[in-house]
């Protein structure tokens, strides 16, 4: 993926890692788009970068997304880059007798239908472009489980697969597929405490090492800042040494909400 000279569609673009990336990449002179539910926040982004555009966009409403494809493809026909970062992140407790799962029903439809659905209605406009790319935003919790987000988890899991997938029957187009694996970051994902949370990396260093990468690695296939490591090979050290890691991380974090 070049790094300018890009008309690039992000969404989750009003807050968090969506903003951050989306002002990164216009200080680099890319046409940005942002695109999220809350048309308040994209439109103070926007009118804090001059040049960026916002538009609203319901991912969990298929409706919406036809006719937000449609605006698209009128208005930005040269769209090249489509980041799908939107997402929810909430507690779970399965222990609940009955378990409650309107938590995992929106999760699911925010984390993994909409960017499936969103890819799906943008790929006959990214095709026609001499060089394009589809950006997925998965997570540390894809490659090491956080009991107490077991649906957020599940979806982040889906997404680096539905990477790989797409990736190799894309291999033949002029389509590109990159996966952004965030670690632990200081954003409001799971409330105002994240933003300053020690624990969490702070996201002008995230952002700063994932520009760098995507500005000196352009045929990377998965954005691994170095944080997110130990996270991403988890599962590579072995099952006995997986499950170790795996306990510790959730009983860390049980003492740490306790």
């Amino acid at each position: 993926m070049q790094a300018s000279n890009n008309t690039i569609l992000i969404t989750g673009g009003g807050s968090g890692i969506g903003r951050a990336l989306a002002e990164a990449f216009h200080s680099l002179g890319n046409q940005v788009i942002i695109a999220g539910r809350r048309r308040e926040a994209l439109d103070t982004v926007a009118a804090a970068n001059p040049g960026m555009k916002a538009a609203a966009l319901d991912v969990q409403d298929p409706g919406d997304v036809r006719r937000f494809v449609d605006h698209i493809a009128r208005d930005f026909p040269a769209l090249n880059v489509l980041i799908n970062n939107a997402g929810i992140m909430k507690l779970e407790d399965l222990s609940t007798d009955p378990i409650d799962i309107s938590v995992a029903e929106d999760t699911l439809a925010t984390n993994l239908l909409a960017p499936i659905r969103l890819t799906a209605a943008l790929l006959p406009l990214l095709k026609k472009q001499a060089q394009s790319t589809v950006v997925n935003v998965s997570s540390g919790l894809a490659f090491l489980t956080l009991a107490h987000t077991p649906t957020y988890c599940a979806t982040k899991a889906a997404i680096h697969a539905y990477s790989d997938a797409l990736r190799y029957q894309l291999r033949n187009t002029p389509v590109g597929v990159v996966e952004l694996v965030p670690p632990y970051v200081q954003t409001e994902l799971m409330g105002n405490h994240q933003v300053s949370d020690p624990r969490a990396m702070p996201l002008a260093e995230f952002i700063d090492e994932v520009m760098n990468i995507l500005q000196t690695q352009p045929d990377v296939q998965e954005v691994l800042v170095k944080r997110v490591l130990p996270m991403r090979l988890a599962a590579e050290q072995g099952r006995e040494k997986y499950q170790e890691q795996f306990r510790e991380f959730n009983d860390t974090f049980a003492a740490a909400a306790n």
